[in-house]
């Protein structure tokens, strides 16, 4: 009897051309770390007396299909992340490459996937239909695997003993690491930066209406958040003084590959509260900004995110 292993999974995405509906082709395999992506029905106690003290059978409630997925921040695969969290690229370039592809925050219109996990052990292969990007955030550091979560809403699950993604292409896994990361402050390199951590959220109110298949009707997106942190030593008072005066800031998050690959997040108008200063012993001195990032007037959106690489279209 064949056991299901992690080491053995298939993850398989394609974006939809109509929501909720699994395209026949172009499907990618996707490269993944862990996935909580799944369907779940929890059932309700019955609340009925009169028939002794051990109760009647429970019911099922609502199914929810939803979860996480950790992806590596790589110069390709990354892509189809980016313009499932904020819509389709401007690209320019021509073949053989290098391609810009632009991404910016405020589009009202966000491309859904079917998305289907597969255990061939068992076999099982979940397909996930209407499948949307709420969240997705990472962290910058000095070291370590650098990897993202995406949070996921989807429309439903359909479980088969055979895979419906076909045979999926692959991309290029080129990956960044934190060793390739940088961060600049209106164009000048922010120093003495520990880490940072970036989230942006779509904020996706589900359409939970009436239906007899438990699926939801859509997940609409509202007002989006950029907000994230950044935890410095302290060593001048810019960043604070910044704080007190309430003014805003461009911050600009980049990845850069000695062989030309990069992926660079400009957020226009970044506000910092005033941080609390502690000494707490005899070691330097760290202040965390949480900051909030705001629509910047004369651009009209608040952020904007570049990735270059040898892929002609997303």
């Amino acid at each position: 009897m064949a056991r299901a292993q992690g080491a053995r999974s298939q993850l398989a995405a394609a974006f939809e051309s109509v929501y909720g509906t699994a395209p026949v082709g172009g499907f990618k395999r996707i490269p993944f770390a862990a996935s909580t992506l799944s369907a779940e029905q929890p059932l309700l106690s019955s609340e009925l007396l009169g028939y002794g003290r051990d109760p009647l059978a429970p019911i099922k409630d609502a199914i929810t299909s939803d979860g996480d997925l950790t992806i590596p921040i790589d110069a390709e695969a990354f892509g189809f992340w980016l313009k499932a969290a904020f819509g389709a690229p401007a690209t320019t370039g021509s073949s053989p490459g290098p391609y810009t592809h632009t991404f910016h925050t405020g589009n009202w219109t966000l491309p859904s996937m079917a998305i289907e996990t597969g255990m061939p052990e068992v076999p099982r292969y979940a397909m996930y239909t209407g499948v949307m990007v709420n969240q997705l955030s990472w962290t910058m550091q000095r070291s370590g695997l650098l990897t993202a979560s995406a949070q996921l809403v989807a429309q439903g699950e359909t479980v088969n003993t055979a895979s419906q993604a076909g045979s999926p292409s692959d991309y290029d896994l080129i990956r960044f690491g934190h060793f390739n990361g940088s961060i600049k402050r209106e164009g000048v390199s922010l120093g003495n930066v520990v880490s940072a951590q970036i989230t942006y959220a779509n904020n996706l109110d589900r359409i939970e209406t009436i239906r007899n298949d438990g699926m939801i009707d859509g997940a609409d997106p509202t007002i989006a958040a950029l907000t994230g942190n950044i935890e410095v030593r302290f060593a001048d008072n810019t960043l604070v003084d910044q704080a007190i005066d309430g003014t805003p800031c461009e911050l600009e998050f980049a990845y850069v590959l000695p062989s030309g690959e990069s992926l660079t997040l400009t957020v226009h108008a970044v506000y910092l509260p005033r941080p609390r200063l502690e000494i707490s012993g005899p070691a330097g001195v760290q202040a965390t900004f949480d900051w909030q990032a705001a629509r910047d007037a004369t651009l009209g959106r608040m952020a904007t995110i570049t990735l270059v690489n040898d892929i002609a279209s997303y």
